[in-house]
């Protein structure tokens, strides 16, 4: 679900994404040690679409190194 007043986040660095992810975090605690309720379901519909971003670049980030590494094939050798 994409909260309807978000930035596009596809324009911002990875060290933004994760700084603001994080302030994100902080204003949901003080948020239920207020008790307001309705910020709180505001600002976590905000976080899921952060979460989604980081989900996003990194899956992209894994994929492009299997592309770019032949031996990297996505799985684990434990023999």
């Amino acid at each position: 679900m994409f909260h309807p007043l978000a930035n596009d986040l596809s324009k911002l660095t990875d060290a933004e994404l994760q700084t603001k992810h994080g302030e994100l975090t902080k204003r949901i605690t003080q948020a239920y040690r207020y008790g307001n309720t309705g910020i709180v379901e505001q600002l976590n519909m905000l976080l899921a679409d952060y979460q989604f971003e980081l989900q996003r670049r990194n899956q992209k980030m894994l994929e492009d190194l299997a592309k770019n590494n032949p031996k990297f094939d996505g799985t684990i050798d434990i023999s």
